[in-house]
C-alpha cells in the first residue's frame, strides 16, 4: 500500500537543508539578505538625501515626486527590465526594493526633522552648539520617531516584497509557491508564509526595541502622566 503524502514537519524535515540552493534554509538565508540590504541601503541613502532635502526647501518637491513615480512602479515588471543589466541575480531585486524604501524613508526624514521645534533649535544654538552637533545631539534624536516608523513601513514590505522575486528565480522564501504552483502541495505555501510573517514581525518588533532604546525620554514622559 502506498503511502501517503507526508506531514508538514516531516516535509520540513526532509527540506530544511539538503545541501541544495532550494532548500529551506537556503531560501531563508536569501530571503533575509535581499530583505535587510535594501533597508540599509535606503537608510543610508535617504538620510544624507532628507537632510539636503531640508537643508534647501525646493529639493524636496522633485525628490518626492520623483520617488513617488518610483514607488508607484509595479514590481515585477522592473525586475524583469532589469534582468537585461543585473541578470537574474539577487541584485535584481536588490536594486528596485532600495528605492521603493528610499521613497517611504526620505519622507520620514524630511517630516521627522520638521517635527523639531523652533525653540528647541533656538536653545541648541544659544548654548553654542556647532550646526552638526545640533543635528546630531538635538535633532536627529528628536526625528527618530517619526523615522522609525517609516523604516517600519520599510522593512515590512520589503520583507513581503522579495517573494515576488521568485518568478525571476529570485524570491527566497518566495520559491516555496513556485515549488507549490508547480506540483500542486500546501505544505511549501504554508512554510513560506508562516517564516515570511515571522521575518516581518520580528524585523518591526527589533525596531520598535530600538525606538524605546533610542528615545528614553518618552517612556519617562509617559511614565509621568505628562
Amino acid at each position: 500500500m502506498a503511502d501517503g503524502p507526508p506531514s508538514i514537519w516531516e516535509w520540513i524535515g526532509r527540506n530544511w537543508d539538503t545541501g541544495r540552493v532550494d532548500s529551506i534554509k537556503n531560501l531563508l538565508l536569501d530571503h533575509l539578505t535581499m530583505s535587510l540590504v535594501p533597508i540599509l541601503v535606503a537608510l543610508v541613502i535617504a538620510l544624507p538625501l532628507g537632510l539636503a532635502c531640508v537643508r534647501w526647501r525646493w529639493l524636496y518637491q522633485p525628490t518626492s515626486g520623483f520617488m513617488n513615480v518610483v514607488y508607484a512602479l509595479p514590481s515585477l515588471p522592473v525586475f524583469m527590465l532589469l534582468i537585461s543589466v543585473t541578470g537574474l541575480s539577487q541584485a535584481t531585486v536588490i536594486i528596485p526594493l532600495t528605492f521603493y524604501g528610499m521613497a517611504v524613508l526620505i519622507p520620514a526624514v524630511v517630516d521627522g526633522l520638521g517635527s523639531v521645534p523652533d525653540h528647541v533649535r533656538q536653545s541648541a544654538v544659544a548654548m553654542g552648539f556647532t550646526p552638526l552637533r545640533r543635528l546630531i545631539a538635538v535633532e536627529l534624536p528628536i526625528a527618530v520617531p517619526v523615522v522609525l516608523a517609516g523604516l517600519r513601513v520599510v522593512a515590512v514590505s520589503s520583507i513581503s516584497l522579495v517573494s515576488v522575486g521568485a518568478l525571476i528565480g529570485q524570491g527566497g522564501l518566495g520559491g516555496l509557491f513556485t515549488r507549490a504552483y508547480q506540483n500542486p502541495f500546501m505544505p511549501p505555501v504554508i512554510v513560506g508564509i508562516v517564516l515570511i510573517v515571522a521575518l516581518a514581525l520580528i524585523a518591526d518588533g527589533l525596531l520598535v526595541l530600538a525606538q524605546r532604546l533610542l528615545t528614553p525620554w518618552v517612556r519617562a514622559r509617559k511614565g509621568t502622566g505628562s
